[in-house]
C-alpha cells in the first residue's frame, strides 16, 4: 500500500487562520528584522530549522524565515524572505521583498489594521498589502 501525502490538505491547514502581508523594503533582512524589534517592539529571531530550501535549476535557494511568538498567546508571526539569488520563494510576487504570516490567535481588522499602518510608517517600507491566499500560486513554498 502507498501512502500519498495529500498536499491541498496539508496547504489547507498550515494556511487556516492566518493571514499574510506582503512586503515591499527593499533592505537586508536582518536590517528590516532589526527595525521591527527596534521600532515596533517586535523580537523577531532568524530561525534556521525552518528556513525554506527550493530546489530549481540544479541548484539549492535557501529563504531565511524570522519568527517571533508573542508572549502568553498562540500567537506567532514569520518573516519570509521571497528572494535568494536571483530566485523568489513566490515568483508569482517578485515585486515582494518580504512575506509576513501571522498564525494562531485571530486578530481583529482593526489590530492588521494597525500592524499595516505601523509598518507602512517605517523607512525603507514602500509597500503593505493583504494578500488573499486565492492569490497564491506557489502556497507550498510556504509551508515549513
Amino acid at each position: 500500500m502507498k501512502l500519498k501525502i495529500d498536499n491541498d490538505a496539508l496547504i489547507e491547514e498550515f494556511f487556516e487562520g492566518t493571514l499574510l502581508l506582503g512586503l515591499v523594503a527593499p533592505i537586508k533582512d536582518y536590517q528590516f528584522s532589526w527595525q521591527l524589534n527596534q521600532m515596533l517592539g517586535f523580537d523577531f529571531r532568524i530561525n534556521n530549522e525552518i528556513e525554506i530550501q527550493l530546489n530549481k535549476k540544479s541548484r539549492t535557494y535557501f529563504f531565511s524565515i524570522y519568527q517571533y511568538a508573542v508572549p502568553s498567546t498562540s500567537l506567532v508571526h514569520y518573516l519570509y524572505n521571497n528572494q535568494f539569488d536571483g530566485e523568489y520563494l513566490l515568483p508569482e510576487f517578485k515585486h515582494l521583498d518580504f512575506l509576513w504570516l501571522i498564525q494562531g490567535d485571530e486578530i481583529t481588522p482593526e489590530e492588521l489594521n494597525a500592524l499595516m499602518q505601523s509598518i507602512r510608517a517605517l523607512p525603507n517600507v514602500q509597500l503593505v498589502t493583504e494578500m488573499t491566499n486565492e492569490k497564491i500560486k506557489n502556497k507550498q513554498h510556504l509551508i515549513f
